[in-house]
């Protein structure tokens, strides 16, 4: 990836904004790819914060690159697809800091969406997945699973999402699931799949970033299922994580 473009003469800095989380190994990672960022983006300076549960804030955040003498805050909401947090939360907190400090400006880039650097990671993931399975893939079926929304775009997205990856990777069936907020929930997939006698293996790919209390909870419901139906083979792939996959996706919207 190419360097950040400064558009402007004078100090601009990158405010990445993580959804935040209880979970310690989730917090870890968030500030690792931070810190992945920052090293690609040097001499930019780059400010993890996080929309809620920890610090630093939002509003912290702010202050640090205002601190460093940046007058143009790029903010880069660590989300994977668009909806309450990015339309509404994320800009109202940015619009609250600027209230205070008049002469600085902000701009957002996009969430990450399908930007072509994470889709790379996705198939990665599923493939390491697919390299355990003991079926072929007449018999095998995968599973997306996405956090949910209730914004009808975001669900879109995410059906977008398992349409493309079933247009890249063989397999018998390929189904779009939500952990919540969202229908089809994972739990009626799953056992919709498992009951189709032509599947053997069922790959479950929750779209994450990090480990959490979310992932965690979307291992218990595939365990749930599991122990109904022994005789299928059930495989868990891995969550995104704070691989240079994910900070270059980040560079890609900053440039737009």
């Amino acid at each position: 990836m190419r360097p950040i473009e400064i558009s402007e003469p004078g100090p601009e800095g990158v405010l990445l904004v993580g959804h935040g989380t209880r979970d310690a190994s989730g917090t870890d990672q968030f500030f690792q790819l931070g810190q992945l960022l920052a090293s690609r983006l040097h001499p930019v300076p780059v400010q993890p914060c996080l929309l809620e549960l920890q610090s630093p804030t939002i509003a912290e955040g702010w202050q640090c690159l205002m601190d460093r003498g940046v007058t143009r805050v790029i903010a880069a909401p660590l989300l994977l697809f668009s909806a309450g947090h990015a339309k509404t939360d994320i800009p109202d907190a940015l619009n609250a800091c600027q209230s205070q400090t008049s002469e600085v400006t902000w701009k957002s880039s996009r969430p990450l969406s399908r930007a072509p650097e994470l889709l790379r990671l996705v198939l990665r993931r599923l493939d390491e997945s697919l390299s355990r399975s003991d079926s072929p893939p007449s018999e095998t079926a995968v599973v997306m699973v996405g956090r949910g929304s209730f914004d009808p775009c975001a669900q879109a997205d995410m059906k977008l999402l398992t349409h493309w990856t079933s247009g890249q990777r063989d397999a018998r069936r390929f189904v779009t699931s939500f952990y919540a907020m969202a229908e089809p929930r994972l739990p009626v997939v799953l056992r919709d799949v498992a009951s189709d006698p032509a599947v053997r293996t069922i790959v479950i790919q929750p779209h994450l970033l990090f480990e959490g209390n979310l992932y965690q909870s979307i291992i218990g419901q595939i365990n749930d299922v599991e122990r109904d139906f022994p005789d299928k083979q059930f495989i868990i792939s891995h969550y995104l994580g704070p691989e240079a996959d994910v900070a270059d996706a980040i560079i890609r919207r900053l440039q737009r």
